[in-house]
């Protein structure tokens, strides 16, 4: 089959890779310049599928009323929502109340689960090297954290994750560079979970994508789609070579604006089947159809600094990733840096970053491994990571003739991609899922 991909984050990159190994022909539409280059691109590298959890939860609503009140409080609400983000809150906190959180959880943990031995096959298989390490270190910092964290520690035991509770010395063993000066109750640790950066291997597994025979066109913005037998999609491009590079002027890294006028140009291509793996620009694709995806973008925030170096040696950090479940933030190690990420924002925009949320992620910083990095180094990032209000994503059919999904990942993208990829093309393929997929299927949004 010819088969059309609409987007290149790990998501699009993953699913192209899993359609060629299929034997499908397989070309990627990006408007961006290069692969992971929005919401994939400085993620926080977690792959931890016991703590994939969907945002509509008991207790959820009520978390989000206090961190309003609180200066490092890990949800912030804008103090400007459009109307679509104020709708997508009122069926997100509808559906906290809907008492399929269980349901939902448990099927997005074992999607996880199977990603992640999936994103380990591939690693093994393929040899990709890139910056990752083994352990996953979740910090209680005092008696509250340690009561809230017991039922997620039942569904641990219930779905089979290796983990182990320990006190606070236990913690610093794992972690030695863990600040004494921070109180610490316990922690938990999974040592069969990862961090790994996700925009690494989405560059290396496109090389292996484009030895199958998967082309990528970039700076490709897909106008939109005609469904039928043999769907059809309308791009509008600038001339580009296949390393993304423009052929007739510049753009910047983050987006599609051109430094001068280059001509445009509109092509329809026929295929037999259209993969949307377009993140929010998914709602404006499928609109026109009839389906219209409760859609939001839930902000979130990193920085990424070099440790500080003796002798030419990284010294402190983690040795792999920790997460401070008081403030919801993430401390990874990517090799010789460190990267700090967390926040979940709703409203504003991707170009005006929040002073407050970034205060936190240094805040959590200085907490654990006070001055581990060369903070006058550091990258910050904000991205949009596209959530459902009952929190699986879509995989599968559409229900468009032709159209198929593969969106709605929020935060848990990277733990999820390769397992999704794998599940979308065996759809396709017409086998069955590997996982259990009801969940994700677009039934529940017309329920």
């Amino acid at each position: 089959m010819r088969v059309a991909v609409i987007g290149a984050g790990i998501v699009g990159v993953t699913t192209a890779f899993e359609l060629a190994s299929d034997g499908h022909e397989v070309t990627v539409y990006e408007r961006r310049g290069s692969v992971a280059a929005e919401t994939s691109f400085a993620n926080a590298g977690v792959i931890a599928p016991g703590y994939v959890t969907p945002w509509a939860a008991p207790g959820m609503r009520g978390k989000v009323l206090r961190s309003m009140f609180e200066r490092h409080g890990a949800v912030r609400l804008h103090a400007r929502m459009d109307a679509r983000t104020l709708a997508w809150l009122w069926r997100w906190w509808r559906a906290s109340a809907s008492g399929r959180y269980a349901e939902h959880r448990g099927a997005m943990q074992r999607l996880a689960m199977f990603s992640r031995e999936r994103l380990r096959e591939l690693t093994d298989t393929l040899q990709l090297d890139y910056e990752r390490s083994d352990g996953f270190l979740v910090l209680l910092r005092g008696e509250h954290e340690q009561a809230l964290a017991e039922p997620g520690l039942a569904l641990l035991r219930e779905l089979g994750v290796r983990h182990g509770v320990l006190d606070a010395a236990g913690c610093r063993a794992v972690e030695p560079a863990l600040s004494e000066a921070t109180p610490l109750r316990a922690g938990i640790h999974l040592p069969d979970d990862a961090v790994g950066n996700c925009r690494q291997f989405a560059h290396l597994l496109r090389g292996e994508a484009q030895s199958r025979g998967v082309r990528f066109r970039f700076h490709a913005d897909v106008q939109r789609i005609r469904p039928g037998a043999r769907p059809q999609i309308v791009v509008r491009h600038a001339p580009a070579d296949e390393s993304g590079a423009l052929a007739t002027a510049d753009s910047t890294r983050t987006g599609f604006a051109p430094t001068r006028a280059m001509p445009l140009e509109d092509a329809t291509e026929t295929v037999d089947a259209v993969v949307v793996c377009a993140a929010l620009d998914t709602a404006r694709l499928l609109s026109p159809h009839g389906l219209r995806l409760p859609m939001a973008p839930v902000y979130g925030y990193s920085i990424t600094a070099p440790l500080r170096e003796i002798d030419g040696q990284p010294q402190g950090g983690p040795r792999s990733g920790v997460m401070d479940e008081r403030y919801k933030v993430a401390i990874s190690r990517l090799g010789t840096r460190i990267r700090v990420a967390g926040s979940a924002e709703l409203g504003g925009s991707s170009s005006q970053q929040s002073a407050a949320a970034l205060d936190t992620l240094y805040k959590v910083l200085d907490d654990w491994f006070p001055g581990a990095a060369r903070l006058s180094q550091a990258q910050r990032w904000k991205g949009a990571r596209p959530m459902l209000p009952d929190g699986p994503p879509l995989l599968g059919r559409s229900g468009i003739d032709g159209v198929w999904l593969n969106v709605g990942h929020g935060s848990s993208g990277w733990a999820l991609a390769c397992g999704s990829a794998r599940v979308v093309a065996d759809a396709l393929a017409a086998r069955p899922a590997p996982v259990d997929t009801a969940v994700f299927a677009i039934d529940r949004l017309r329920a």
